[in-house]
């Protein structure tokens, strides 16, 4: 019996602290956008309904959880005037996606080192966040993307282990839902080719490398076909409409401004080290700590078997966490990208960081 908790302790801590989070839902109001989120996925479901023959006409954001939100009202029957029940309920659905990254945090720990301890650790390093806690509740945009990016890690781990079609076509079905939430998450796509590119690389024979490529035509047909299917935006005019999606994720306009060290900054004059410095002042220190240790030790067994780095390992794996850490805070600075309230649009920093640190 003893033994049958330790095993399922990461989803008992889950559950009470989903109990927890149902007690002092009513503490947390409104975030900014929570409104005109709703609204838009209302539109979306309006104009499909309705058959309009009219592109839509809205703003390029993937709307996969906002319908899952909408859904759920509508299943318990909420009215439109039911303002307060309908918002208490997308913050406990948001916070039982938060919930379900912690768990996909402990699983790929346990996955990885076969120890319920550190997967325990894992999952208290990603819930206890102290602000990632508090937008668990009214932030349907970038926490959702970030649980959904640690799922995804999950599920390119388990495909990269088990090396099946059926698994690359779902880690491709879940990169796509990546990609609809936020359009960063392109770049866990591109990783998984390049993976894919390094397995044929060192395949032993042609036989293998035909495996390779049936597997990466797989993941790449579902993240497409799921990506297309979840993000109506996408249907009248796919290709143009991605561009369009890519460019106003790099630049839109805002009248934002922000206090940043004593200063009160316009967002165009935000300086490099925004980001880094809010994740910094952020992020319990014993996190940064070890999530730089682990960034370290990954780039040392990089440089000890440059082998290794290649190959479908645990280094290998270790070390596009690295990437998936780095890669987009240099991308922002390069592409001057517009951001504002603190580091929230960068949340999902903190799944590779998280799994450093482990």
């Amino acid at each position: 019996m003893i033994k049958r908790l330790a095993t399922h302790s990461p989803l008992l801590v889950c559950a009470l602290l989903a109990v927890a989070g149902g007690l002092i839902l009513d503490d947390y109001g409104l975030g900014t956008d929570e409104s005109e989120q709703r609204s838009l996925a209302v539109y979306i479901v309006n104009h499909i309904l309705q058959d309009n023959d009219e592109p839509l006409n809205v703003r390029p954001y993937g709307p996969a959880f906002e319908l899952v939100l909408l859904a759920g009202e509508r299943l318990l029957g909420l009215q439109d005037f039911q303002t307060r029940r309908i918002f208490l309920m997308r913050h406990f659905l948001t916070h039982l996606l938060f919930l379900g990254g912690g768990w996909g945090c402990a699983w790929l720990t346990f996955r990885r080192y076969r120890s319920r301890g550190l997967a325990l650790c894992a999952l208290g390093l990603f819930l206890l966040h102290p602000r990632l806690y508090a937008h668990s509740f009214f932030n349907s945009k970038d926490l959702p993307f970030l649980c959904l990016f640690m799922l995804a890690l999950c599920l390119v781990h388990q495909a990269f282990r088990k090396d099946t079609g059926a698994a690359f076509a779902l880690c491709g079905a879940g990169v796509g839902l990546l990609i609809n939430v936020r359009f960063m998450g392109a770049m866990l796509f591109v990783a998984v080719l390049v993976l894919r590119a390094c397995d044929a690389y060192c395949a032993a024979d042609r036989s293998a490398r035909r495996h390779i490529l049936r597997t990466c035509g797989l993941f790449a047909a579902a993240s497409a076909l799921t990506l297309y299917a979840t993000w109506p935006y996408l249907w009248d005019d796919p290709a143009r409409r991605l561009a369009m999606a890519f460019r106003f994720m790099s630049y839109h306009e805002t009248d934002a401004f922000d206090l940043f060290r004593g200063t009160v900054l316009p967002n165009e004059e935000r300086p490099p080290d925004y980001i880094p410095t809010w994740l910094a002042i952020t992020t319990p220190p014993f996190t940064l700590l070890f999530g730089i240790l682990g960034g370290l030790a990954a780039l040392r067994g990089a440089g000890l078997t440059p082998g290794a780095a290649l190959r479908n390992t645990s280094l290998r794996f270790d070390l596009l966490l690295l990437a998936c850490f780095l890669s987009p805070l240099l991308l922002v600075i390069l592409l001057k990208a517009d951001l504002y309230d603190g580091w929230r649009h960068m949340y999902f920093l903190y799944a590779p960081l998280c799994l450093l640190a482990v």
